[in-house]
């Protein structure tokens, strides 16, 4: 009976044993796994030199898309030059016979009465060359009922030049969607505008920018405007 006893002792004792041990070694894994973790942590650290430190004081961080050393916001950018109205040259050489006028009524000997006129007239010789005043696209041909052939060319800065009372044959190249340079030829002056079929040989040009009508004339420099001679008699009858 006591050794019976004893041997249920001593199974209890070993069972304690086995158990303390594989919890010892439980501990002894758990312990390696975590200075394995804390050196790996440590080499990364090293090995990125430090990246990971918010920067100190002293430190300038630039916000992204900035322009360090200047006030612009991200976004903002220089006009380009599809901005920029061009320089005009003249379309045809003569004399300024009627300019742009809208708030004052002038003579139309054509129609015998006082109207509103959007252009310029320039006289010139019949058939004198018709030029772009600067480089542009050709943006539409056509016949107007009034006004005779006409051409519409397409600028920077959203203007638009129009050219009326041309002979009916365009310049070779002349067609929409060509791109002409300026004092390239369009065409040639003639007589196809019946609402001033009366007057002397000239053309008739008219300006819009960013889609409203201007008068021509405040977009020439004087430079230019010095080589155009004025019609005295249209400048009398303008101030009556």
């Amino acid at each position: 009976m006591k050794n019976w006893k004893e041997s249920e002792f001593f199974k209890k004792l070993k069972a304690v044993r086995v158990n303390r041990a594989v919890y010892l070694c439980a501990i002894v894994i758990l312990l390696s796994l975590s200075v394995v973790l804390a050196v790996t942590v440590a080499t990364n650290r090293a090995n990125k030199g430090g990246t990971d430190e918010l920067p100190s004081d002293n430190t300038t961080v630039t916000p992204p898309d900035t322009d360090p050393g200047t006030d612009e916001t991200p976004g903002d950018s220089e006009p380009t030059i599809n901005d920029q109205l061009p320089e005009l040259v003249l379309p045809v050489s003569g004399t300024l016979c009627k300019k742009h006028s809208v708030d004052t009524q002038v003579f139309s000997p054509t129609m015998n009465d006082y109207r509103v006129h959007l252009g310029i007239d320039i006289s010139t010789e019949a058939s004198a060359p018709v030029c772009a005043v600067a480089d542009g696209t050709v943006a539409q041909l056509w016949e107007d009922p009034m006004m005779g052939w006409c051409v519409a060319l397409d600028h920077t800065g959203e203007c638009v030049t129009v050219y009326k009372n041309l002979a009916k044959d365009f310049a070779e190249g002349i067609e929409v969607g060509a791109t002409v340079l300026e004092g390239q030829l369009l065409g040639h002056v003639g007589d196809t505008a019946m609402m001033e079929i009366a007057e002397e040989p000239h053309l008739h040009m008219e300006m819009t920018v960013k889609g409203l009508q201007v008068d021509p004339l405040e977009y020439f420099s004087e430079a230019v405007l010095s080589t155009l001679t004025e019609d005295s008699i249209y400048e009398a009858e303008l101030g009556k």
